[in-house]
């Protein structure tokens, strides 16, 4: 499976150590350049990131083009504009992608979009992770994520730990 990530997924997977999670569930994980500069600048100037790095196997692509209906949602970052248009120029199985909008845009676009909760439900489910409900108490204390606590009850559901 290939897979176009945002920043998001990918830097709060790192704060809580579960970044591996992606290399094992996917064969291969791209970022465009506004990714990696985002992810570059949360790590400088964001205490809670600081010192992160962006892993070594991810792959770093640039897009032809962004998207007419992604180029002219104000809403979206960058790296959310990038992250999409590439993940359609390369026809990638999907967009790892947490914000509202993002999501919303990549559903627009045909794409299939995967939130860190939709990773962390896939990688128990592979057998990459023994517990579910640890790493998303991580995300929302340590990498201070916010979610619902509807959406986190249904992630457990999800993952048989609810």
């Amino acid at each position: 499976m290939i897979v176009v990530a945002d920043t998001s997924v990918l830097i709060n997977l790192a704060l809580v150590g579960q970044d591996g999670l992606l290399i094992a569930l996917f064969r291969e994980v791209i970022v465009p350049r506004a990714v990696e500069r985002e992810f570059a600048r949360l790590a400088a100037s964001d205490g809670r990131f600081a010192g992160l790095r962006l892993p070594t196997w991810i792959e770093i692509r640039e897009p032809q083009s962004v998207p007419a209906s992604s180029a002219r949602n104000t809403t979206l970052d960058a790296g959310e504009a990038e992250a999409l248009a590439l993940a359609v120029e390369i026809r990638a199985d999907a967009v790892l992608i947490d914000e509202t909008i993002g999501r919303a845009v990549a559903l627009e676009l045909g794409l299939t979009p995967i939130s860190v909760f939709g990773i962390l439900v896939r990688a128990k489910r592979h057998g990459q992770l023994s517990a579910v409900a640890s790493v998303v108490n991580e995300l929302l204390t340590r990498a201070r994520f916010r979610a619902a606590p509807e959406l986190v009850h249904e992630v457990l559901r999800l993952a048989g730990e609810a």
